[in-house]
């Protein structure tokens, strides 16, 4: 059937225009529908090209059972359901009930809209006229205003103010309705965020936020190992503190004085503990934070007392009036919290700060992520497809199996490695310049960005600069500003999405960022003819999480620069080098201007993970640029 489906002859040329066959898009369906048949879990990496998206997706509406699609981005979820699903159904002539699932932030809460009040902010009146229309309360309806406007952590609820089954607006609320479209649906839609949010929720006894799946579709499945590490963290802020405070000074009239003293205190408290990341930047260990200020202990240990005397006098006022009923819940919530993350360290877990704004969090990561997707495969027991463009370092899928705890005896995963369907030899060519100097070196960013500039004068523009570090995007920014008559766009200048959007209009612009622009950007055509990469992505040392998993190998009797960061690295890079072709009739260079590619051993198995192109000189390359 998928034959008849992805063929020359199939369904799809026949009546999905511009469809065009290619074998490794069949071969992928044929593997997603063996895991779906078989159960288990399957890897497959599939090369930029392979229309991996037809490929899971027929294989799932087809397949008569209940399937979850966890996406990236909330972008790309409105991608399939807004796009991709109905088209498909319509080709295929199904009748699979799909629904499309985002975290409660997303979602409008009526509630906390009657909160605002009318004065609150200009955009108030249309804000109430959509609220009486909208059906399903998707704040992306509102376009820039639900993404960006500051009124919509103010509209919207999370797990800790949510007030559940006793909000007055229980039976009309669009989160509830969500959830229960999605119980109801044969394919459902979520994000990695909700996937993973959602096993976090059911630890925590707080219910079940999708229903129970014969199988998972994970896309941009590259993403899940870091993003385990962040949803069994443990974490409290200072803002978070501050919002509790704000929110029970909020509720509670002037007859809770004492509960409103406590809150009082506790906005202290948080002042307090701002002050204590007052001259850090980054990540640090906690002890070391600690020892930076003595006095710091001391407001760790005031904030817990604060917090346990809020949540006793919410309990009190919550035998008065129910509406404090939730707010004592979330107190004693943080306070759980509060003591995880400010605790006696325990073996397996990281203990962390990180400063942010005028204030900072505190953090307990758990070293190892496959801790973490264990549990999720015993929340969510189904079949498992994890899918990307990147999974192996040149098909050796160890690393990302490791992560993932898949490397267990006995585990049942399928794996395979599909090469992108598009023309390298033909449609790229790679420069690895040979004049640079070590990449330790103070000068090599502006070694590097002069190289950009004499390739971008022969290039016209249409160029993409990406960078390892935020240091290294301001100081290449820096010297291109002076040296070209291109338009220049700088990460930080505008959102991502703005700024690619600028790029891919412009035609002959020069982009200038870092990790955020090395995966999930499309830019097709001439608008984007070549790509230079500083440095080998190796992680950034120093990260208290990292780390501790680089040690943590070190006691496993392992080499952890080709266990852990080599592997890795080469992902990265992977990802990067994806950005250039993304079409069939695109043709580009790649500037690889890391010196270790050339003379280090490791740097052979880096290239060797790429897709195999022409090298060229600096000379060779700026006249071929010149033919673009």
């Amino acid at each position: 059937m998928l034959e008849e489906i992805f063929g020359s002859d199939g369904v799809f040329a026949k009546v999905i225009e511009g469809f065009a066959p290619r074998a490794a898009q069949l071969q992928m369906a044929q593997a997603v529908d063996s895991v779906l048949q078989r159960g288990g879990s399957g890897l497959i990496e599939a090369g930029t090209g392979t229309g991996k998206t037809f490929a899971y997706l027929v294989p799932a509406l087809l397949s008569g059972r209940m399937i979850v699609i966890s996406t990236g981005t909330r972008n790309l979820q409105d991608q399939l359901f807004d796009r991709d699903l109905p088209k498909l159904r319509a080709a295929l002539g199904v009748s699979a009930r799909c629904a499309v699932l985002k975290g409660r932030s997303n979602y409008f809460c009526r509630y906390r809209f009657r909160s605002l009040g009318v004065a609150m902010d200009p955009q108030y009146a249309a804000l109430q006229q959509w609220a009486q229309s909208t059906a399903s309360g998707d704040l992306a309806e509102l376009g820039a205003l639900g993404e960006h406007s500051a009124l919509r952590p103010r509209i919207s609820s999370t797990a800790d103010n949510c007030l559940g089954a006793k909000c007055p607006d229980f039976s009309g609320c669009h989160v509830v309705k969500a959830r229960r479209a999605a119980m109801a649906a044969d394919v459902v839609v979520v994000n990695h965020h909700l996937l993973l949010s959602d096993t976090v929720l059911k630890d925590d006894g707080f219910g079940e936020v999708l229903p129970s799946a014969d199988a998972v579709i994970v896309d941009e499945a590259h993403q899940l190992p870091e993003l385990l590490n962040e949803f069994f963290d443990q974490r409290v802020s200072s803002r978070q503190l501050r919002e509790l405070a704000d929110d029970v000074l909020r509720e509670s009239t002037t007859e809770f004085s004492d509960l409103r003293q406590c809150a009082r205190v506790l906005s202290q408290l948080a002042g307090e503990l701002e002050g204590c990341f007052v001259g850090t930047s980054g990540r640090m260990p906690r002890l070391d934070w600690i020892n930076r200020k003595p006095a710091t202990e001391a407001v760790l240990g005031n904030i817990d007392d604060a917090l346990q005397q809020l949540a006793g006098m919410a309990k009190s006022a919550a035998e008065r009036e129910e509406v404090f009923a939730a707010l004592e819940d979330r107190t004693r919530r943080l306070a759980l919290r509060w003591r995880a993350v400010t605790g006696a360290l325990e073996p397996g877990s990281v203990f962390w700060v990180e400063s942010s704004g005028r204030g900072g969090a505190l953090h307990k990561t758990p070293i190892d992520a496959a801790q973490g997707f264990e549990k999720l495969l015993s929340a969510q027991r189904a079949a498992w497809v994890l899918t990307s463009a990147t999974l192996s370092a040149a098909g050796d899928f160890s690393a990302y199996r490791s992560r993932l705890g898949l490397n267990a005896p006995g585990a049942e995963v399928q794996q395979i490695c599909l090469e992108s369907p598009f023309d390298y030899a033909q449609q790229a060519r790679l420069l690895l310049p040979d004049s640079l100097p070590d990449p330790r070196e103070p000068a090599y960013s502006a070694s590097v960005a002069q190289l950009a500039v004499q390739l971008i004068q022969s290039s016209g523009g249409g160029t993409f600069v990406l960078c390892t570090s935020h240091r290294a995007v301001e100081q290449i920014a820096g010297v291109l500003e002076q040296n070209i008559s291109q338009t220049l766009l700088v990460q930080g200048q505008d959102s991502r999405a703005r700024l690619v959007a600028r790029f891919a209009s412009d035609g002959n612009a020069v982009l200038v960022g870092t990790q955020a622009f090395w995966e999930g950007v499309d830019v097709r055509g001439r608008a984007l003819r070549m790509l230079l990469i500083d440095k080998l992505p190796f992680a950034a040392p120093g990260d208290p999480v990292f780390e501790a998993r680089l040690q943590a190998s070190r006691d496993r009797g392992e080499n952890p620069f080709m266990t852990l960061q080599l592997p890795e690295a080469i992902m990265r890079l992977r990802q990067g080098v994806g950005r250039l072709i993304r079409d069939q009739q695109d043709r580009g260079l790649l500037v690889l201007c890391d010196p270790r590619l050339r003379g280090k051993a490791y740097g052979q198995r880096c290239l060797a993970a790429l897709p195999a192109m022409p090298r060229l000189d600096l000379d060779q390359s700026r006249r071929w640029l010149e033919t673009l």
